[in-house]
């Protein structure tokens, strides 16, 4: 049988191309840290992070191109180039994800405090870098041996190839990312900033003059939103999911929260005395459908654990010497990376999280754990299992911390985060094992990106969340982080803690994630299109209905154009489009709020 590294080396590894330069590193670190301010507003709207790397990739081609025509360089930026550019990018980009722009944002909701700057900027380096080194020892199984698929890393390959390629396909892509960008900022500026020489104002809703129950549609939430963001992630999403928001918001704020204001039960209309109850049945929602997917990949699961034990088991000496050891990140750098950074992450859960130290070690092989789990979960998925791994170390930290919510809360920061950054790492690994680049010059460049990530993310949320009430609120429903804290909540207070009503509707809403979930695997492929999404229906359960109504249009009309189009040529418009729209809204949107914050301007 012949040996997949041996042909990878003899015939894809490119050993003479610039891959780690500095203008890659830095275009890598700057458009990442601007990703990654980009993400936060919207995971902070929405609960969803957003792809990075093929915008970044998409960026870095044309910024460079730019550079190259006025004559500021002579070399354009090569294919292996963008690649470690890309991965220092999603490094610092995906930086909101892993439960981190959950698991602070609920702490906050949760205890109207925040730790200092710094100690946040620390803790989530520490545990991204974590989830770095957590990557190096199932690298090559994963992707050199068994070569799973890691399709978003397969499709940013394609995608720097044809950037590259000498056609108009990457300028067409520049130009389409530039124009939505633009019209995105335009929207946000015109609907935020409140200075007296405007024109005019965009309304941040426009509502039907109907009512419902004798209370206008718009205090239902019911009602479109001047929102380009919006669009631009409904676009980036599957129908299936846009279709299941607009049934979730139908279902919620239509029908649900009526009855229940009705019956007294939701005792005022508004957003935040419905979502108050209704997110119980959201987060069951959310929880048990992720629990239930996680559970039919139990193969996965097994197999990763086997994986795990052989990586603890000493080597046996080999007289054949080791043809990628110059090339692949040695496997000593496993044990080096968790000694450097694990003794500041579990002093850190310590001093700023009151999680005892014996916890904090016992958190440090667990993160292990779910990190190969969720690298081998999304290298055959492209879905990196957070949703489950989240409740999963909450429920083992309760077990251990009794009666400990912020502990319990951070500690599972810990173990998502870990496994975020790994499987981050390796669909980075993916693309460059695609095109032929050096693993540990990828690995260097993410880590990389992990310092431009934090030192971005926490300022940023610092201006967006001023304080805790905005968390929950309509401007940012952080649905993310309301799962995020009731489940803590419940886990530490138990379930006799809540209303009766609200134990009904978790229990409702877990028999509906669960059956979804269940028939996400057993129905047909074609009936599946059929079949509500239980990520849609959720999250729509937790945020206002005009979100959910303005990214079902996105979706829409994304489908449309895909059918006429087809996949390929439609995903050249779609996503160059939609991230631009998102870019640009979400940029100018914090650009508002600083200005705000800094008295510049009037708020709103």
């Amino acid at each position: 049988m012949a040996n997949p590294e041996l042909e990878w080396l003899e015939k894809t590894y490119r050993p003479n191309e610039p891959q780690l330069t500095v203008r890659a590193v830095l275009l890598g670190m700057g458009i990442g840290a601007v990703m990654c301010l980009s993400n936060l507003y919207v995971v902070l709207k929405t609960g969803w992070s957003i792809g990075v790397t093929v915008v970044a990739c998409i960026i870095a081609w044309a910024a460079m191109a730019g550079v190259k025509a006025v004559g500021l360089t002579k070399r354009p930026l090569g294919q292996l180039e963008n690649n470690a550019m890309g991965s220092a990018a999603s490094a610092a980009g995906y930086m909101t994800g892993g439960g981190n722009m959950a698991a602070l944002p609920a702490l906050v909701m949760l205890t109207g405090t925040r730790p200092d700057a710094w100690i946040l900027i620390l803790w989530f380096a520490g545990i991204a870098a974590l989830g770095v080194f957590a990557a190096i020892p199932i690298k090559r199984q994963l992707i050199n041996q068994e070569q799973l698929p890691f399709p978003t890393g397969t499709a940013t390959a394609e995608t720097i190839r044809a950037l590259h390629a000498q056609d108009e396909g990457g300028a067409k892509q520049a130009r389409w990312l530039g124009i939505a960008g633009l019209s995105g900022a335009i929207i946000a500026w015109f609907r935020d900033a409140n200075l007296s020489w405007m024109p005019f104002r965009i309304p941040s809703t426009f509502s039907l003059p109907l009512t419902l129950k004798g209370k206008p549609l718009s205090e239902w939430t019911l009602a479109l939103e001047g929102s380009a963001l919006m669009l631009g992630a409904g676009a980036l999403m599957s129908f299936r999911t846009g279709w299941s928001l607009l049934l979730g918001a139908g279902l919620t704020f239509g029908v649900i929260a009526p009855a229940m204001y009705e019956a007294g039960v939701i005792t005022e209309v508004g957003y935040k005395p419905i979502v108050g109850w209704t997110v119980w049945m959201g987060a069951a929602v959310l929880v048990s459908s992720g629990l239930t997917s996680f559970a039919f990949q139990w193969k996965s699961v097994v197999k990763s654990v086997t994986e795990l034990m052989k990586l603890l088991r000493p080597k046996k000496a080999t007289d054949a010497a080791d043809p990628l050891a110059d090339i692949e990140a040695p496997a000593s750098w496993f044990p080096i990376g968790f000694l450097i950074f694990g003794p500041p992450v579990v002093f850190l859960g310590w001093y700023a999280f009151d999680i005892p130290l014996w916890a904090g070690a016992i958190a440090l092989p667990l993160s292990v754990l779910m990190g190969v789990i969720a690298a081998r979960v999304t290298g055959e998925t492209d879905v990196t299992p957070t949703k489950a791994l989240g409740p999963v170390t909450q429920l083992i930290f309760a077990i251990l911390l009794p009666k400990a919510l912020v502990p319990n809360i951070m500690s599972a920061n810990i173990t998502g985060g870990v496994g975020l950054h790994a499987a981050d790492l390796l669909t980075d690994l993916k693309s460059g094992y695609l095109l032929g680049a050096r693993p540990r010059q990828q690995l260097f460049a993410q880590l990389f990106g992990v310092v431009a990530g934090s030192l971005a993310v926490v300022p940023a949320f610092m201006i967006l969340v001023p304080t805790p009430d905005v968390l929950g609120s309509k401007e940012f429903p952080a649905p993310g982080a309301l799962v995020w804290a009731n489940v803590s909540k419940m886990l530490v207070a138990g379930i006799d803690a809540l209303h009766p009503s609200a134990r009904w509707a978790a229990l409702i809403g877990a028999l509906v994630g669960t059956t979804l979930a269940i028939l996400e695997v057993k129905v047909p492929k074609k009936a599946k299109a059929w079949v509500p999404s239980p990520s849609g229906l959720g999250i729509a359960m937790v945020i206002p209905a005009y979100n959910s109504i303005m990214m079902f249009i996105g979706s829409a009309v994304a489908e449309w154009y895909r059918r006429k189009k087809g996949d390929k040529e439609s995903a050249a418009v779609t996503v160059p489009v939609a991230s631009g729209f998102i870019a640009g809204e979400s940029l100018l949107g914090i650009l508002v709020k600083m200005l705000v914050a800094f008295g510049v301007m009037p708020k709103g």
